[in-house]
């Protein structure tokens, strides 16, 4: 029986191992001995499944990082770096993916499809962080600009990703000091 993690793993092996998505989820699903229906109960259609991978992906970095006991002494600042930090150390873990991913897009100023349902997790996140720095005073609430914040952080992570794609260091180690140096706007 296929689970949603089963299918994203050998979804991320194909693409990885042949350089391009399957050419049909017939294809796929025989390759992996699950049938077309049993995907198509987990995902509609491969940028679907793609989605779910990089919401995936901030979905456990929110969960990792909450469930640190220091998580509660966090400042709203201290939430946002968190979140950056351990973000990117979790992709690490799939970087091959990432860029996989990230080539096919198109270029432009426009968020990728492929982000859709990551936008989705990590505004809810920003929101969640920023209502709390706005309640405790830490942010200044400005009339026009304080429901502006969580799109400043998705920029700010649009940043730091293109920064990482393209940083050749040992161990991302320029993207780390970078990342870490951002802060959420007062």
């Amino acid at each position: 029986m296929a689970t949603t993690e089963s299918i994203k793993k050998a979804y991320i092996d194909y693409v990885l191992t042949q350089g391009e998505e399957p050419k049909s989820v017939y294809i796929f699903a025989k390759k992996n001995k699950i049938t077309e229906a049993e995907f198509y109960t987990h995902f509609g259609s491969f940028k679907a499944l793609e989605q779910s991978i990089w919401a995936g992906i901030a979905e456990k970095t929110l969960t990792e990082i909450k469930g640190q006991e220091i998580w509660a002494q966090y400042s709203a600042r201290e939430r946002a770096l968190s979140f950056f930090y351990a973000f990117f150390e979790l992709l690490k873990q799939q970087r091959s993916f990432a860029v996989y991913c990230l080539d096919k897009q198109p270029k432009g100023i426009t968020t990728p499809v492929v982000f859709a349902e990551l936008r989705t997790v990590f505004e809810n996140f920003c929101i969640e962080i920023l209502n709390e720095g706005l309640e405790s005073g830490e942010l200044s609430d400005r009339k026009f600009f304080s429901k502006r914040y969580k799109d400043a952080l998705w920029v700010q992570m649009g940043f730091i990703l293109h920064f990482w794609i393209n940083d050749s260091s040992a161990g991302f180690e320029k993207t780390r000091v970078r990342s870490t140096a951002r802060h959420v706007p007062s």
